[in-house]
């Protein structure tokens, strides 16, 4: 389950990355928009269903909260 958690995370990060790439290659705002659009959701896609395994993966039992305890 980690490793799941770890793709997403990196797949978050590179279309991040992706979007940075292409907001500064094209320095004409006309030829930047489309591909760091996509980038940019891309990276809400994958953000999404990162949450949406996370809820399915609690309710299913196979991941459970632990939290912080509040005393010593």
């Amino acid at each position: 389950m980690k490793f799941v958690f770890l793709i997403a995370f990196i797949g978050i990060l590179g279309a991040l990355a992706a979007a940075g790439f292409f907001m500064l290659r094209n320095g004409r705002s006309d030829k930047r928009g489309p591909n760091m659009a996509r980038a940019l959701a891309v990276r809400v896609g994958v953000s999404v269903a990162l949450f949406l395994i996370i809820l399915f993966c609690w309710w299913m039992g196979w991941i459970e909260p632990t939290g912080l305890p509040l005393k010593r």
